[in-house]
This record gives structure tokens, C-alpha cells and sequence, in this order.
């Protein structure tokens, strides 16, 4: 039987998600978290080993709770599911030590394939995230102006271009509004934009949102 931990910050994603692994007879969900430090509490009494992790959540994030995972217990399996295709967030994933990153499109045959795969201790990365990362290899996407920025700024950056207030962001993030200002100018520093209307078209450049 292979044991599953669910982590993302909707409540109807991670019930979908579930009902999706329940027809898999050696799959089995032992628990779900909303957050990564709730993951990563959860995971030392569940021992799970594979986690199905969120990219965007309030408090530290999808990429520092794999890190600090993975830290902590280097055999255990991370898997990336996320709305996310393009952008820094693959690459950042698979540089920390996902064992696989598939999106919220995938279907449920895929999804217990990755399960599957990794958990015979195999890569699992969807055909287009493969593709786009061997690209980002081929032509340098590594000099990407958004590979400055830690994954708290990544996520105010996020955030901001998809336009939370300062306040609604501090709220989610758990940080103090000044904290979440001090972060915005930090990174409207190392990214040379003035405000944020160059950040979100920096975004879009960047592969980070649609244009």
C-alpha cells in the first residue's frame, strides 16, 4: 500500500484529489494539510511516502516546505501538483529534489501513474513540463530575472500581479503589512520595475502568468 499526504490550501482540491486515488486499491490518502507547516507536522506522526504538494499556499510555501522536507527525510517522494506549466516554479521544484511535477489538467490515470512511478523511485514529470524544461536547459532560461527572487518574493510577486492588496496579503501570508512592503520593494529592486504594472508585464515576459 502506498501511503499518500495531501497538501494544498483549497479544501475542494484536496477532496478531489482524494476522490480521484480512491478507485487505486494500493493507493491510500492518510491525510491532508492546507499549509506547508502543517505538512511538514503532519508528516513526522504520518509517515507518508508520497506527498502530492501545492505550489502556492499561505505561510512558507510549497517550495521551502519541500526543501525543509526533503531536508529532514531524503527518501521521502515529492510530488509537485500545481496550476503552474511554465515559469521558475518547475525548475526550482525539480533543482530541490521533486520527484514529480504534474499540473491541476492531469488526469486521474495520470495522476496514480506518477504516484506509481515515483514511488518505484522514478522521476514522473508531465510531457509538456519536460519539454519546456529541457528548452529552459538548451536556451539558458536560467538567467531568468525571476531566479533573483527566494520563494517568498516569488509568491508576493504572485501574488501582487494577480492583485491582492497589501493587506489581504500579509492577512494570508501571515506577515505584518510592513513586512509585505519591505519584500515589494526588495523585489522591485532586483527586478529594476518601478511599479506594479512593470511587475505584472515582467510576469507575463517571465512565463509566470498569461498574457
Amino acid at each position: 500500500m502506498i501511503s499518500v499526504l495531501i497538501v494544498d490550501d483549497h479544501n475542494l482540491t484536496r477532496t478531489i484529489i482524494r476522490s480521484l486515488l480512491e478507485p487505486n486499491k494500493d493507493i491510500e490518502v492518510i491525510g491532508e494539510a492546507k499549509t506547508g507547516e502543517e505538512a511538514i507536522q503532519l508528516t513526522q506522526g504520518l509517515k507518508p511516502q508520497i506527498i502530492l504538494m501545492d505550489v502556492q499556499m499561505p505561510g512558507i510555501g510549497g517550495l521551502e516546505t519541500t526543501h525543509r522536507l526533503l531536508r529532514a527525510n531524503p527518501y521521502l517522494k515529492i510530488i509537485i501538483l500545481t496550476a503552474y506549466e511554465n515559469g521558475p516554479f518547475p525548475s526550482g521544484f525539480v533543482r530541490a529534489g521533486a520527484a514529480g511535477y504534474l499540473t491541476k489538467k492531469t488526469s486521474a490515470e495520470e495522476l496514480a501513474e506518477a504516484i506509481h512511478t515515483v514511488f518505484a523511485g522514478h522521476s514522473y514529470i508531465t510531457p509538456l513540463i519536460a519539454q519546456q524544461l529541457a528548452l529552459s536547459q538548451i536556451f539558458a532560461a536560467n538567467n531568468s530575472p525571476l531566479n533573483l527572487l527566494t520563494e517568498r518574493e516569488l509568491q508576493i510577486m504572485w501574488m501582487t500581479t494577480k492583485g491582492f492588496a497589501v493587506d489581504i496579503m500579509a492577512t494570508q501570508l501571515h506577515l505584518s503589512t510592513k513586512t509585505i512592503n519591505t519584500y515589494r520593494y526588495r523585489l522591485f529592486d532586483k527586478l529594476n520595475v518601478r511599479n506594479d504594472v512593470e511587475l505584472t508585464h515582467l510576469a507575463v515576459r517571465c512565463g509566470m502568468l498569461d498574457d
